[in-house]
């Protein structure tokens, strides 16, 4: 017996493409020049702002001390670590980047955050301070290099 294919396809719409794709159109590169240089213009207080994310950062730390590894005050440093790894870029540290980004996945996990060794935590964070005071940005600087790399091993050794 042969059975006959009396099915047919539909294709579905491609309805995003006309809620955002063609209305947009291409990005000016006029607009990203002046974003660019908006962001060159703001770099003066890149140092300050930096300075006042690792202030937050630090300020985490020493709750956790004060009032114990527990879900909140771990919390907290987490997203402040969080900020740290989106903003050290932006701020012309991507060794800060790099550095908060190996704190967050030794800290990611909500139970593993707690039992996280806190020596290892306050290695990366006194590693940022370190970055920043020396002004190491990149892991292209020896310092910045065997800092980076031993955190690395170390949260891999963790488990993270």
């Amino acid at each position: 017996m042969s059975q006959q294919n009396t099915g047919q396809a539909t294709p579905a719409a491609n309805t995003l493409k006309l809620k955002v794709g063609g209305r947009f159109g291409a990005i000016d590169p006029n607009a990203i020049a002046k974003a660019e240089a908006a962001l060159k213009s703001l770099s003066g207080n890149f140092a300050q702002w930096l300075q006042d994310e690792v202030v937050k950062l630090e300020t985490a730390r020493a709750r956790v001390r004060a009032d114990g590894v527990n879900a909140e005050t771990m919390e907290q440093l987490y997203l402040r670590a969080h900020d740290l790894k989106g903003l050290g870029s932006t701020y012309e540290f991507p060794l800060i980047t790099r550095i908060a980004a190996s704190l967050c996945r030794l800290i990611d996990d909500k139970d593993k955050r707690l039992t996280a060794p806190m020596t290892l935590i306050d290695a990366h964070i006194d590693a940022i301070k370190a970055s920043v005071r020396d002004s190491i940005k990149t892991d292209e600087h020896p310092v910045g290099r065997a800092l980076i790399l031993e955190l690395e091993r170390k949260v891999a050794e963790a488990g993270a």
